[in-house]
């Protein structure tokens, strides 16, 4: 006679073959994350320049509605303040850059009478990649 153990079917997965299938969805996982990481840096980057394409046209309002920028001082948060020239804000909230930081604006600028810089993933000038700066000087040249 056979006992009850020998006829018994295996029912469910050991260890090793638990870990294995692990190992291959971390591999994958990784592989992943590393494909789309370019693509996420790539789409940060395209969303400050929209932004400032947004800020740009706030600015050039402004200019049309009092005969001048912002001054350093004035910076752009007053594009959030409705005046008595212009009485809804020309933007709803204080710009900040996809990393979460504010925009540089100097007036005069370098190449005009204003310039708007994200220094990018990094926050300071220079840099290449995610890294690299963005201007407003950049969005005239595309």
């Amino acid at each position: 006679m056979y006992s009850d153990t020998t006829n018994r079917r295996r029912v469910g997965f050991s260890l090793v073959e638990i870990m294995v299938v692990i190992v291959i969805i971390g591999l994958l996982a990784g592989m992943v994350t590393i494909n789309v990481r370019g693509y996420m840096l790539q789409a940060k980057q395209n969303t400050a320049r929209a932004e400032m394409a947004t800020i740009v046209q706030a600015l050039s309002t402004f200019y049309t509605a009092y005969g001048r920028y912002p001054t350093n001082e004035e910076g752009l948060a007053c594009l959030t303040r409705g005046t008595e020239k212009i009485p809804e804000p020309l933007l709803t909230r204080p710009p900040a850059d996809p990393w979460g930081r504010s925009y540089q604006y100097n007036c005069p600028g370098s190449n005009g009478p204003f310039e708007l810089i994200c220094y990018g993933a990094d926050a300071r000038e220079g840099g290449t990649g995610a890294d690299a700066d963005i201007s407003s000087d950049d969005l005239k040249s595309k």
